[in-house]
């Protein structure tokens, strides 16, 4: 696995795989890698020739009371995770490689970017859409991996990847869950156990809105009721938001 840590240095590979013909996966991350990073690689891994993994903790896209400074950092475990998996490149570049001194250039998603998770972080889409642009620009794959976990993430991508006429394709792949339903996440390693056993409210809530839907209840505004009367059941969890989204 080549590692390479400038973004000159990520243009000439990505060309020299190009010019070989090779068709290239890219799978952008956060690093604290767990077993959902990995379901993307091995799907690059099964569809591409060379797979590329970024590990990029993006400080544009957190708030000012975010955890940027606190966000996990497992550089050599991550690296020898990907490796194992067979990864080709491995771009790791820091904040001033991707952002140098006079940078000025963002990207929004306008409308988008407004609801759910964006009401509640502002300026936090404006800066995955800037990051996310330029590691596509940078790396410049065929195919591009990206988690459903994430949804209006990915709904936002796919539009900039419309938008903007890029030459890749956004594949979203299926979440990936612990045994009790809770979605894998870098960031439940910040949950003590009394918050890890409360956090499966989320996913509980998910599965009886699935089954209600299923048993034929078509109602918006039922749906989402329920899933509030759920989590409001946990003492432990709190509400940000509950939409039903069409």
């Amino acid at each position: 696995m080549i590692r390479i840590q400038t973004v000159a240095g990520m243009k000439a590979e990505a060309r020299r795989q190009s010019a070989a013909g090779r068709t290239l996966g890219f799978v952008p991350t956060m690093g604290a890698l767990h077993e959902g990073h990995l379901s993307l690689v091995r799907e690059s891994r099964r569809t591409a020739a060379v797979t590329v993994v970024s590990i990029f903790i993006n400080p544009l896209q957190f708030g000012g009371d975010e955890d940027y400074k606190k966000y996990p950092r497992h550089i050599e475990r991550d690296a020898a995770l990907l490796e194992k998996e067979g990864v080709d490149v491995l771009f790791l570049p820091d904040a001033s490689e991707m952002y140098p001194p006079g940078f000025q250039t963002t990207v929004e998603v306008v409308r988008l970017q407004e609801y759910l998770c964006g009401a509640a972080r502002p300026g936090h889409f404006k800066g995955v859409a800037t990051v996310v642009l330029k590691l596509l620009n940078i790396v410049r794959p065929e195919l591009a991996f990206f988690g459903q976990k994430d949804a209006q993430q990915a709904v936002i991508l796919q539009r900039v990847v419309a938008d903007l006429n890029l030459d890749v394709s956004i594949r979203i792949m299926p979440i990936v869950r612990e045994p009790d339903g809770l979605a894998l996440s870098s960031r439940n390693a910040y949950l003590n156990p009394g918050e890890r056993e409360a956090a499966a409210i989320l996913s509980k809530s998910l599965d009886e809105a699935r089954r209600a839907f299923e048993g034929g209840e078509r109602r918006a505004e039922a749906i989402t009721a329920r899933i509030r009367d759920i989590i409001v059941g946990e003492p432990r969890a709190r509400i940000e938001y509950v939409e039903t989204v069409g």
